[in-house]
């Protein structure tokens, strides 16, 4: 019997196997007009496609619950009700094939108003169609990008009520797991992380204040959201600037992840999605294959909180290992099912398991 494809449940819901879509975003929605930020034919191939290849969770790019909480003009948005009913085809397709259909909630703060990737991800100037980015302290991420303005107590209470209005249009529309985006730099790990967070407020300085917001948003969403249905939390295990120690900067550490797990499951939060970096630049990272397994293995260890690990996971045999040795609770995928739609399939026949194949599809397997 393979671990990577032993059904998960978690409080009512059960995924059917380990192997699920990590968020990317696709930088494809309209950036203008009445379609902005809304799913169209682009993401509906996208995400239907790795349904279609057995994955079991399939988790949306970065949604932003406002329209200054997109990372580009390209992203997807969910904060009126024409992108949660565009959002329904897709979440009803997912479910007929097999798959959990999964929303990752979010907002970008400083690092919002910059030009798709394959452009070169660069601010964009307001003439440009950028706008002002938002942070909790006007510190710019880098020399290139503007200074954030910040946020105020007001703006911070509707940004927080932004995320449940969010969660309840995403339960509309089909989804049955809400991701809270805390990684990578963006708003919320920006709250949490003392290298971009440097409020003199109830919001920063200790500990206790600069996860406030992350824990207003959590609650948030969980009164809104299902009992019998989970939330999960994406974290950026670690800054890496205390690995840098010639930055001379403090940021977020891998203790300070494994203290704020226990606060998010005593909060409701089901699984922590565990990635890292994304809050300052120039951080040396010495990646590699599996190079973040070891931060949501100390996780899953120290905490009663399940965890997910991602980061240059590709291989069946690895993916395999990492939940069958108890590193992790399943697997988030990227780049490779980027490459690979099929890898759950590929996978369920290398290890000798079962993968969801559409009827359609049989005389393949």
């Amino acid at each position: 019997m393979s671990a990577l494809f032993e059904p998960l449940t978690l409080r009512s819901l059960t995924i059917p196997n380990r192997v699920w879509m990590a968020p990317m975003c696709q930088y494809s929605a309209d950036d203008r007009g009445p379609g902005l930020g809304t799913a169209n034919d682009w993401h509906f191939s996208h995400l239907a496609a790795r349904a279609v290849g057995g994955t079991g969770l399939i988790l949306t790019e970065a949604t932003a619950v406002s329209p200054e909480g997109r990372i580009s003009p390209g992203d997807l948005g969910i904060w009126n009700d024409g992108q949660a009913e565009a959002f329904g085809r897709i979440t009803g397709f997912l479910k007929e094939h097999g798959s959990v259909p999964g929303i990752q909630l979010a907002h970008a703060g400083r690092k919002a108003s910059t030009d798709r990737t394959w452009r070169g991800g660069h601010p964009l100037r307001p003439e440009d169609g950028g706008w002002q980015p938002l942070g909790p302290s006007p510190l710019a991420f880098s020399e290139t990008h503007p200074v954030p303005a910040e946020l105020t107590q007001q703006q911070i209470a509707e940004t927080v009520a932004a995320f449940a209005d969010a969660a309840r249009r995403a339960l509309a529309a089909g989804f049955q797991v809400a991701e809270v985006h805390g990684a990578h730099g963006y708003l919320i790990g920006e709250f949490l992380s003392p290298h971009s967070n440097r409020r003199t407020d109830h919001y920063g300085g200790s500990y206790e204040n600069r996860t406030r917001f992350a824990i207003e948003v959590v609650d948030a969403v969980r009164a809104v959201w299902p009992e019998e249905l989970p939330v999960f939390f994406r974290i950026s295990a670690t800054d890496w600037l205390d690995e840098n120690p010639e930055e001379e900067r403090t940021g977020w550490t891998v203790d300070d992840t494994v203290r704020f797990a226990g606060d998010l499951g005593e909060h409701g939060v089901d699984l922590l999605d565990v990635s890292s970096g994304g809050n300052a630049p120039r951080v040396r990272i010495p990646t590699g294959p599996g190079y973040q397994v070891p931060f949501a293995e100390r996780v899953r260890s120290e905490t009663s909180l399940p965890v997910g690990a991602v980061g240059e996971i590709t291989e069946a045999r690895q993916a395999e290992k990492i939940v069958a040795d108890g590193q992790a609770d399943a697997v988030l995928l990227g780049r490779e099912l980027l490459r690979n739609p099929y890898f759950a399939w590929q996978a369920a026949r290398e290890l000798g398991a079962e993968a969801a194949v559409p009827d359609p599809y049989h005389r393949a397997y």
